[in-house]
């Protein structure tokens, strides 16, 4: 018996060690570049304005085809889709390696690692659901993964800061291009099981265009505050030499929060149709009466948006108030990613102790006590102590709840279901990054030029979404697949 279970032991890590992997690459691609701004800036002959949307359109390409990716693991397979996504993700990291200037960075980095990110992350949520049908057993792979997760988007400062420092800010990308690689070996040893119910008849195009069109309009939209305003137009908006909105206005962001919403309600519309007519739809709406499911994405939303936007702020506040170095910045954050660290190693046992709903609770509180320890310790001229409470508890926080609200989400579908719903997981918790540093971004540049104090303004903002993702994690079920797992036999 001990036999058996050394050799399903080995099996699991032979699954989980290439998908966690490939989920701490993206993870760390998403936040390795704030630190290195202001040299990227200097090399590319760019602004940080510019590098912040190149940021915000990383994050922004894999939420618009996460869903139509995660739909293409049910055509074309988990480990094909995998195994494609690596590859993509991999030519983009060498492009951004050899970038000549910001337009090569955006194609490489923002296209290429966002197209592969949205082919490769969400077979790495399916398989480990289908391979392990006990829910402790899922939570304790969904730790390793969701560790991954947050590691990479914690150590992504420091490593990049490192590396940026003792090398190059290209350094970091080639590094990408490695583990990529070193990946790619690892996963021919991947078993994919044979997906359950019917086979899939075919791709919804136009549904696949509506929903990455709306996120795009969405995201763009609060990205456009730093340039225009938020309620009037600050100047003109000029398309094709054209003024489209003049000076005086309303503001753009408006418009395309409007047309993301009238996108929206074309894309239901269209499901609706496509459903009663027999079509294959790209999500199917019964996804969306879960209540406990819901509740599960908005939670996933809230945590990304909050995790990415106040890793960007502190990142900027560092390197422009207190003008540090890229490994000075990401050593000042190495208390969040200790705090991930910690709780990303008692996951399991969290999760044989508490429920579901109570770790996600408790992750959003500690979250947002952090935050507000941040704004009430940290000056301009302090030095680390006053940094340590509250990135400490930012990252328990983060680490405690990033486990919990995928299982929340994942184990309230059956396996014929997995595709669809890990789409929208990983979408929505990439448009919560993508909108994070936009808002953040946004609110920087107004509070600097009406209240003052923008970075204390924007960290506030950020706690706000945090407590609302406290609420919306309240409001969870305890009758629900966030109760608690079940003992060890």
């Amino acid at each position: 018996m001990t036999e058996i279970a050394a050799t399903d032991r080995a099996a699991a890590r032979r699954l989980v060690l290439p998908l966690a992997l490939a989920q701490f690459i993206a993870s760390y691609a998403a936040t390795n570049m704030n630190v290195a701004i202001s040299d990227i800036a200097h090399d590319l002959d760019t602004t940080i304005s510019a590098l912040q949307t190149t940021i915000t359109l990383f994050t922004l390409t894999m939420a618009a085809l996460m869903i139509p990716g995660s739909k293409l693991t049910d055509i074309w397979g988990r480990k094909r889709c995998f195994l494609l996504g690596l590859v993509v993700y991999g030519a983009g990291g060498l492009l951004a390696t050899l970038a000549w200037g910001i337009g090569a960075l955006m194609v490489g980095y923002s296209l290429l690692e966002g197209v592969g990110s949205a082919l490769m992350i969400p077979p790495i949520y399916i398989l480990i659901t289908v391979a392990f049908d006990d829910v402790r057993t899922r939570a304790r792979y969904f730790g390793v993964v969701s560790g991954a997760a947050g590691l990479g988007a914690a150590t992504g400062p420091l490593l990049g800061g490192f590396l940026t420092s003792a090398l190059s800010w290209r350094a970091s990308f080639l590094g990408q291009v490695l583990v990529v690689a070193w990946v790619l070996l690892l996963a021919r040893k991947i078993t994919d099981r044979p997906r359950e119910g019917a086979a899939v008849p075919g791709f919804d195009v136009l549904g696949a265009v509506l929903s990455g069109a709306a996120m795009v309009c969405l995201v763009l939209g609060f990205l456009s505050t730093s340039t225009y305003g938020w309620l009037t137009a600050s100047k003109d908006l000029d398309v094709g030499g054209r003024t489209v909105i003049p000076e005086g206005s309303l503001a753009p962001v408006w418009w395309l929060l409007l047309a993301g919403a009238g996108l929206v309600l074309w894309f239901f519309l269209h499901v609706r149709r496509g459903e009663r007519s027999g079509r294959e739809v790209l999500l199917r709406l019964r996804l969306f009466r879960n209540r406990t499911a819901n509740l599960g994405l908005g939670t996933q939303l809230a945590q990304w948006l909050t995790m990415q936007g106040s890793f960007f702020v502190i990142s900027v506040f560092l390197q422009d108030a207190r003008d540090f170095s890229a490994i000075e910045t990401g050593l000042m954050l190495t208390p969040a990613t200790a705090g991930i660290l910690i709780a990303a190693a008692r996951a399991e046992r969290m999760a044989q102790r508490l429920s579901q709903r109570s770790l996600v609770v408790a992750g959003f509180a500690c979250t947002a006590l952090g935050m507000a320890l941040l704004l009430a310790l940290v000056r301009s001229d302090s030095g680390f102590w006053s940094f340590l409470p509250g990135l400490l508890l930012m990252g328990l926080g983060l680490g405690v709840m990033l486990t919990a609200s995928v299982n929340v989400v994942q184990s309230s579908f059956p396996d014929s279901d997995q595709g669809d719903i890990s789409g929208l997981s990983r979408s929505l918790s990439n448009l919560g990054s993508s909108l994070g540093v936009a808002i953040a971004g946004s609110v920087l540049v107004a509070a600097q030029t009406r209240a003052g104090h923008p970075f204390g303004v924007a960290l506030g903002v950020l706690t706000g979404f945090a407590l609302l993702g406290l609420l919306l994690a309240w409001l969870i079920p305890r009758d629900s697949p966030a109760g608690r797992l079940p003992d060890r036999a």
